[in-house]
């Protein structure tokens, strides 16, 4: 189970802009995915642990957290995304 963070096409910016929004400033917190949500970064800096693997991630990132993924979030600079969960 991995975290997908690759740089979006500009369908999915179209796409992702349309969504709701969610941020929060400099903390760290456990998450649980129920379901796979995607993500586009409109600012900020964060780090999620999962295992023993870590990927970090920032403005202008589109993000795939899969179903079922348990982590922390180390939110290093605040963040503000568009998010979609399936």
């Amino acid at each position: 189970m991995n975290i997908t963070v690759r740089k979006p096409t500009e369908s999915e910016i179209t796409t992702m802009q349309m969504q709701p929004t969610w941020g929060c400033g400099v903390s760290e917190f456990n998450w649980h995915y129920d379901s796979e949500e995607t993500a586009l970064i409109i600012e900020g800096e964060v780090t999620v642990t999962y295992g023993n693997n870590s990927v970090s991630f920032g403005a202008g990132d589109l993000c795939v957290f899969p179903e079922g993924l348990s982590c922390v979030w180390k939110v290093t600079k605040p963040v503000n995304k568009h998010y979609i969960f399936k």
